[in-house]
């Protein structure tokens, strides 16, 4: 018995499966065939995909993540941010020596790397002064390592020495190709390796000269037979040799190390809080070292509170003084403007759209010729020429003066201010307003107004309860173009506004080009995007983005 016919009733065939040509079940070749259709889809759409991804998605995730983003204390003082967790600043005590130790080595590293004056920069965003703090510290710190260094050679010139110090902390093998390593055969240096037992043995040292042999074999590309150590690396073999029991060591440089071992209990000694108050006195001041404490984690909410006019404190976040208070009057001035610029845009926008839509063909054209025109100019040259006739010796001035309506004494102001920037602004977005006006009033049928004039309606009304409807949609797609648009305009507030008529979009651009201060420009840039997305979902609710149409 078949397939096709088990199970089937006596005298009867049970009907097989449907087969396509190449002897496959049909559903089975249907799929396939779907699923190559999808595959050719997404193959046709993938670079537009890829190129959203890029241009818009990354960008927006990138501008989030920097919102929050604070690792650069954590990583530059990784020492100093751990051993300042337990300090509790209400206590109003400053840190114990051990938080000073690991300043101490962390600013010297950091020093050496160029990553001092980076750190300065983002935590004098919080504290005026910082800045300039961490770059003289940075310059001043040989001066603490010098107590030793100065000492140790003193007792044998070896410690000043390159090949001393690689042969006592490097790995023999390691050291036998440092040794035969040349630059001129362009062979790669041999990567440091540190001796086995060194670790425990000489601990800070271990670990200080590790960090100096990768900054001169990577970042310097320098031989470690021939670039003597830091004096911070004398610093920490003194520690190590105050704590450490080192007479059972035989390797290299084992008699000029227990030398040293010997002399280092009558060295002349300093505590890294005395260190550090000469370098600089700031760094008793408990304010700093707060700072320092709360911008310590890898995330912070600091940038969204500045963005908001607060700030963080040890109590929690508080309202920064009235006279620092100016992102909130910048985001109620952006969304003021925003409004009264769309605003400006529907009055002037309706009626030319309505031109055009009711006008014959040809005059139709040639009128939407002009309201492309504006297109075809760059938007500097546009707003510069609205400087130029805005201002109290320009072109609308001297016309205003010239028939009498303003004396030559009271010249108007209308420029650096709130009403150039409303003028400039509504000129270079009006035909954002009225394209689509005009695409959604042509499908309106002009025998509508007919009837309703024929039924006794008055033009008004005929235009008010039948025309202007139909036309909502438009204004709604012109309007949501208009206002998105002017929210994150900067270049034309920056040109004609002044200090009074500027929008929140022109402080991102500066914290983004001059004060690099990318994390205040992105918790701002977040705030602006929640805003406007906040808007558009109450836009839908109450009208409908349903019912906006382009056309």
């Amino acid at each position: 018995m078949t397939d096709a016919t088990a199970g089937a009733a006596p005298g009867q065939k049970k009907p097989g499966k449907v087969l396509a040509a190449d002897g496959r079940p049909l559903k089975e070749s249907l799929n396939r065939a779907l699923r190559l259709q999808k595959m050719r889809a997404l193959m046709l759409i993938a670079p537009l995909l890829l190129f959203v991804l890029l241009t818009f998605i990354a960008p927006i995730a990138d501008m989030l993540f920097r919102s929050i983003q604070n690792g650069i204390v954590s990583e530059t003082l990784p020492r100093t941010t751990e051993r300042l967790a337990d300090w509790d600043a209400k206590t109003g005590e400053l840190p114990d020596e051990a938080v000073y130790e690991g300043l101490y080595y962390d600013l010297f590293i950091a020093a050496e790397r160029k990553l001092h004056t980076r750190l300065g920069s983002r935590l004098n965003y919080e504290m005026t002064g910082m800045s300039s703090l961490f770059r003289q510290s940075g310059r001043a710190l040989d001066d603490i390592g010098d107590v030793y260094f100065d000492q140790f050679d003193d007792l044998d010139k070896n410690w000043d020495e390159a090949e001393p110090w690689a042969e006592l902390m490097g790995d023999p093998a390691w050291l036998t190709k440092m040794q035969a390593w040349k630059k001129a055969d362009g062979k790669k240096m041999p990567k440091f390796v540190l001796a086995d037992g060194m670790d425990e043995l000489l601990p800070r040292t271990a670990e200080t000269y590790a960090a100096f042999a990768e900054y001169t074999q990577v970042d310097e590309g320098k031989s470690l037979v021939k670039e003597e150590p830091w004096v911070l690396v004398h610093t920490a073999l003194y520690q190590d040799l105050m704590e450490k029991d080192v007479t059972g060591y035989t390797g290299p440089q084992a008699e000029m190390l227990k030398a040293a071992d010997a002399a280092v209990g009558g060295f002349e000694s300093i505590t890294f809080k005395e260190g550090m108050q000469e370098v600089d006195e700031d760094w008793l001041d408990h304010g700093t070292w707060q700072t320092i404490q709360m911008y310590s984690p890898e995330f912070t909410n600091g940038y969204f509170l500045n963005a908001v006019d607060m700030q963080k404190t040890p109590d929690g976040p508080e309202f920064r003084n009235e006279n620092q208070q100016i992102y909130g009057l910048l985001f109620k001035r952006t969304m003021f403007m925003s409004l009264m610029i769309t605003g400006s845009c529907i009055l002037l926008g309706y009626p030319v759209a309505w031109l055009l839509a009711n006008l014959p063909m040809r005059q139709a054209n040639l009128l939407m010729i002009l309201v492309l025109l504006p297109f075809w100019t760059s938007l500097l040259v546009r707003t510069s020429a609205w400087k130029v006739m805005l201002q109290q010796q320009g072109v609308i001035n001297d016309v205003l003066v010239w028939l009498g309506l303003v004396n030559d004494a009271d010249r108007l102001v209308m420029i650096n201010n709130q009403f150039g920037t409303i003028v400039a602004m509504t000129h270079i977005l009006l035909p954002f307003m009225i394209l689509p006006l005009y695409s959604v009033m042509q499908t309106i049928p002009p025998t509508y107004l007919r009837a309703a004039k024929s039924l006794g309606a008055t033009n008004w009304t005929a235009f008010w309860r039948v025309y202007f409807p139909q036309s909502v949609p438009g204004i709604g797609a012109g309007s949501i173009l208009v206002f998105i648009l002017s929210i994150g305009y900067y270049i034309t507030p920056e040109i004609v506004g002044g200090t009074t008529g500027t929008f929140i979009s022109n402080r991102i651009a500066y914290h983004i080009s001059s004060s690099l201060n990318w994390g205040l420009a992105a918790a701002l840039g977040t705030i602006l995007l929640a805003v406007v997305l906040g808007l558009y979902y109450a836009y839908d609710k109450i009208v409908g983005i349903d019912n906006v149409k382009l056309g």
